[in-house]
């Protein structure tokens, strides 16, 4: 499978004057081949123009059996010259069938040189069709370079021109080989999954397949030798007749697309998840994590014991200490637990058909690692727990409120236990919330409020915040149509805690809308006439404007936001904010903008120095955690920072950011 003889000249295609893989006889060749590292062969290599002993090397290895690796893979390529040129110049079909399998075997030979990759796979995709039936061919689910294969487009073209609908996998390599389609991290990191995902949706919306229809333009294919000494092309056919080029087809892409960006969503969580612990696959939060879809595909023993022991829990009443709870899904746990390890043992929990409460989403006050949290059933496994109604925020910040007011006397008395349990039974929920809400007033009955902490987050915030603390707890006196005496105590004393005016309680709770006159007992008669009984003078101390607290109450994500920068203890920060510059980072305000421009700086900030950043540029520092590693999430794919005693700053993305303030001409 050599060519022995004169090398013809070339015509204008090639660089050099002769044939490349001609063995010329009349050349000469040293007495043995010292050289298999191939230090004196050029990248494109003819025989007529290597050393002779690199021809005696060429011809050592030809005669060897031409399977010896450690030969520099340049003599290959000679050899390989001489292949490419028999198939496409010759094209003799006696030898096509041998010279694929050839090749195909020369290619096993470097399975991890770039170029053999390339120019090889490059000639088999073409080439390959000579021995290859139609039915042989597979699906290919890595991206090869710039084009979609040939093979490919010879595979589903020949289906289309048949009239077969596509299957997933026809459309998913489709996919994943075009030049144009976007696979995010969630693809690759979780390719398994992806792929598996990939199926069951697509088989759901197409359970018989993919119609697609059929272009008018026909497939050929070009070749350019890897010896640079020609071009060779091919018209394949499928029963006689030209197949159909798919290449300028955009609707199947489209779809594919469309399913690959469902299925990277759903595998997100797992793919961040992935992406912070690299060794976390198998795990029990990571499997937790799978969309409920994949759990027959990916099944997990740990899952199973990790189920049974969150039954026995809830059995001897859902109370747990929250360090057991990550130590069971994480294998271990720090003294220190983050928003993040919450979030994730509430998800983790939640696919499992379990509640955590509280969720870290919602919750007004986190706990400790040695306080209990409440493991509940949800009645189903749920995948997006921070999908949740209006009337659900606004009922769990009532009922937390209601807690607080609860417990400022250091006890909770039976009458306050059963207004907070009704007022749980008489929120508008769905039967779910109402069992994540009934959680949460267990946490909050058996876990007292930080009243140290309450008081010092009041005294920090602004007077809106001031008054939708004081507007959520007139709210939550008013919410049965009654203010009862035990409820206008319970304000007072929880404003006296809050370092505010006790009577500030009266008038703010006149300034709501439930009448507190007198009743009507029996109709008023005419009297004997005498001294006119005036008016009633209005209090004159302060008050809550009644408009004003419809409004804000009324405004239940402002409500939301505003009390959980009251409550939230991960957002403890001190300093005043400087002054607002425009942000040189698309996607942050200018503020997150220049936090991340200082925090790409170091490896690494300790607690207290992160919040004291944070603060220099006027955030908390729970908020500004969690805005930066969300935009990291979009614009890299991964988080800027990792909570491990301390905060560990991503290299890769304080890398790209330099290079980025760089190419602007910003010093960093």
């Amino acid at each position: 499978m050599v060519y022995v003889g004169t090398p013809p000249l070339l015509n204008s295609y090639g660089y050099r004057d002769k044939c490349r893989a001609y063995i010329d006889p009349s050349l000469s060749v040293a007495r043995s081949g010292r050289d298999k590292a191939g230090d004196s062969m050029p990248y494109w290599p003819g025989y007529s123009d290597i050393s002779p002993q690199c021809r005696a090397t060429y011809l050592e290895w030809l005669a060897s059996g031409r399977s010896d690796a450690s030969y520099n893979p340049g003599y290959m390529f000679l050899y390989f010259y001489g292949l490419e040129r028999r198939f496409f110049v010759d094209q003799s079909n006696e030898d096509a069938k041998d010279i694929v399998q050839e090749v195909r075997r020369l290619q096993s030979l470097y399975p991890d040189n770039h170029s053999v990759r390339r120019y090889l796979g490059e000639f088999l995709d073409i080439a390959m069709l000579a021995e290859t039936d139609l039915d042989a061919i597979e699906p290919i689910f890595e991206k090869q370079g710039w084009e979609l294969p040939f093979s490919l487009k010879y595979a589903i073209g020949a289906r289309i021109d048949k009239g077969e609908n596509l299957t997933a996998d026809w459309l998913l390599s489709w996919f994943i080989c075009h030049p144009e389609t976007n696979l995010r991290t969630p693809a690759t990191r979780c390719r398994d999954e992806f792929v598996a995902l990939f199926r069951m949706r697509f088989d759901r919306r197409f359970p018989d397949g993919l119609k697609v229809t059929k272009p008018r333009k026909s497939l050929t294919a070009s070749y350019r030798a890897a010896s640079s000494e020609f071009q060779g092309s091919a018209n394949p056919t499928v029963d006689g007749k030209p197949v159909p080029d798919i290449s300028g087809l955009r609707k199947p892409v489209e779809i594919a697309q469309e399913l690959a960006d469902e299925v990277m969503n759903d595998l997100d969580k797992l793919s961040r998840f992935l992406g912070r612990n690299p060794d976390g696959r198998g795990s029990v939060e990571a499997h937790a994590l799978l969309p409920s879809e994949l759990w027959d595909a990916f099944p997990s023993e740990e899952m199973d014991r990790l189920k049974s022991w969150a039954i026995d829990i809830v059995d001897r009443g859902g109370l747990v200490p929250l360090e057991e709870v990550i130590g069971r899904l994480e294998g271990e746990t720090n003294e220190k637990i983050g928003k993040r390890q919450m979030t994730g043992a509430a998800d983790a929990l939640a696919r499992l058909g379990f509640g955590l409460a509280p969720d870290p989403r919602f919750a007004l006050r986190s706990p400790n690692a040695e306080e209990p949290v409440v493991l509940f059933s949800l009645g189903e496994p749920i995948e997006r727990l921070e999908e949740v109604s209006d009337s659900y925020r606004s009922a769990l910040i009532e009922l937390a409120l209601g807690s607080f007011v609860a417990h400022a006397d250091g006890r909770i008395a039976e009458p306050e236990r059963r207004a907070l349990v009704d007022q749980v039974s008489a929120a508008t929920l769905s039967d779910q919330e109402r069992r994540r809400l009934r959680a949460n007033l267990e946490w909050f009955l058996a876990v007292p409020p930080d009243m140290t902490l309450l008081r010092r987050k009041l005294k920090e915030v602004g007077q809106d915040s001031q008054a939708a603390m004081r507007a959520a707890l007139v709210g939550a006196a008013h919410a049965d149509g009654i203010i009862h005496s035990d409820e206008v105590a319970s304000i007072e004393k929880i404003y006296k805690a809050l370092g505010l005016d006790p009577e500030l309680a009266y008038s703010d709770l006149h300034a709501g809308e439930v009448a507190d006159g007198p009743r009507t007992v029996r109709a008023s008669q005419p009297g004997r006439p005498g001294e006119a009984i005036p008016d009633l003078e209005k209090a004159s101390g302060p008050k809550l404007d009644a408009s004003r607290i419809a409004a804000i109450r009324s405004d239940t994500e402002r409500v939301s936001s505003v009390l959980g920068r009251i409550f939230d203890v991960e957002e403890e920060e001190s300093g005043a904010s400087g002054p607002a510059s425009q942000s040189q980072l698309a996607g942050l305000d200018p503020k997150h903008g220049a936090l991340v421009l200082e925090l790409v700086t170091r490896e690494h900030w300790s607690d207290t120095e992160f919040e004291t950043i944070c603060a220099s540029h006027g955030l908390m520092a729970s908020g500004a955690l969690e805005v930066v590693n969300e935009w990291a999430f979009e614009t890299y794919d991964e988080a800027l920072l990792d909570e491990y005693d301390g905060y560990d700053v991503s290299p890769e993305i304080a890398e790209a950011v330099k290079e980025k303030m760089s190419a602007e001409g910003r010093d960093v």
